[in-house]
């Protein structure tokens, strides 16, 4: 009988284990694949703010960002830079690993190989059930958390609802011809309603890829093709494109009875950029505290952990809003739009301006967005009637 039964070997899902088990309860760990550090397409770019949050060593981070390049569908360029970094490129593998061994120092157990394919609940504890390698098998604990990223079927079968909206990404790494800026092109020729980049990894690999509602593969070796000929990639043979869906809105529901739902899984995603690594580790915490106290009083109830969803959607609320209210009018955009926003930013020096503001953050999209649509130039080319009146509060 296990304390928290955590499925997902994810950075959320073994930062709330390590946690935990630094708590001295007992943890176990399920990941589907034969070991952690699988993540698919990942830029993995993370802000300051969640280096700082997760002690995040050195030797894991590839390089560093303080500047990077916006590339309009004709090719107008906006360079965001920044006298300090403001962000970093991960070693992303390394990165999950390092989470997982610190997990295990602290005490949790993991199990590999084993997909979850139901939780059950009972008054007094949670049946989970893999189906792995060695055959079905039942695991039981006071409690459960499902960090396992983009998935239906668990969430779904608790009664937390369905994601209502999600994107696929692709992405893959290729040699480069001294690229030095991470960049991202926008435009619906390259990625419609979406974006694509380009993040340099080292002096000569970059990470390539781009998110798209439909037909995604078709779309990156369309921008392969258009970066080779620009000579800022090296002609690419056999490329293996790694996928994965991001949902775009959160869950209805991330609690029910003995189990909380973090990270990807509940939706706690960047609506702007995809990015969810920062996100997910915020609401990690909250999870982390509301199972400590319900653990402590036997109290596990949807009702007392309750505190879970409230609190981080206090937290993360009107960003998750604000951000997403912004992501469908930019779906509607076309690309002389586009343009003429980068021509409107550069005439009035707002793009400046934006730089020069002290509060800019590479994790906090909403304050900046507000201040954008907010410009009545940019909000009447942007088709902006009115804010909604839930993003202010």
């Amino acid at each position: 009988m296990y304390d928290v039964i955590i499925v997902g070997a994810g950075p959320v899902g073994s930062y709330i284990a390590g946690k935990l088990a630094t708590m001295r309860h007992k943890v176990l760990v399920m990941e589907a694949k034969e070991s952690a550090g699988h993540k698919r397409c990942c830029t993995g770019i993370v802000g300051y703010e969640c280096v700082r949050s997760c002690s995040l060593e050195s030797g894991l981070i590839l390089r560093e960002v303080s500047e990077a390049r916006l590339i309009s569908p004709s090719g107008k360029i906006i360079r965001l830079s920044r006298d300090k970094p403001q962000a970093c490129v991960i070693d992303r593998k390394a990165f999950d690993l390092s989470m997982v061994a610190k997990a295990e120092c602290r005490g949790a157990t993991y199990l590999y190989s084993s997909p979850v394919r139901s939780i059950e609940l009972s008054s007094d504890r949670v049946k989970v059930t893999t189906a792995g390698e060695a055959g079905q098998r039942g695991f039981e604990a006071r409690a459960a958390v499902i960090a396992s990223g983009f998935g239906r079927s668990l969430t779904e079968s608790l009664g937390m609802g369905r994601y209502g909206d999600f994107v696929t990404g692709v992405q893959t790494e290729v040699t480069t011809a001294g690229v030095d800026e991470v960049t991202v092109y926008l435009g619906n020729h390259v990625a419609p309603g979406f974006f694509a980049w380009l993040v340099p990894t080292s002096v000569e690999r970059a990470r390539v890829g781009l998110l798209a509602r439909r037909t995604p593969a078709a779309y990156l070796r369309q921008f392969l093709s258009y970066l080779t000929g620009e000579g800022l990639i090296a002609q690419q043979d056999g490329v293996d494109f790694s996928y994965g869906s991001i949902p775009l809105r959160p869950l209805a529901k991330t609690c029910a009875d003995r189990v909380l739902v973090v990270g990807d899984a509940a939706g706690q995603v960047k609506p702007t950029s995809g990015g969810g690594i920062y996100y997910g580790l915020i609401c990690a915490d909250i999870a982390v505290s509301t199972l400590e106290a319900a653990l402590t009083d036997n109290s596990l109830s949807a009702r007392s952990l309750a505190a879970y969803d409230r609190q981080w959607r206090k937290k993360l609320k009107r960003e998750l809003i604000t951000g997403y209210w912004v992501r469908k009018i930019y779906e509607r955009l076309g690309d002389g739009q586009i343009d003429g926003i980068f021509d409107i930013m550069k005439s009035s020096g707002m793009d400046r301006t934006l730089l020069e503001t002290e509060d800019l953050s590479f994790d906090w999209h909403g304050d900046i967005i507000l201040r954008l649509v907010k410009d009545r130039v940019i909000a009447g080319a942007m088709h902006i009637v009115k804010i909604p009146s839930d993003i202010n509060r």
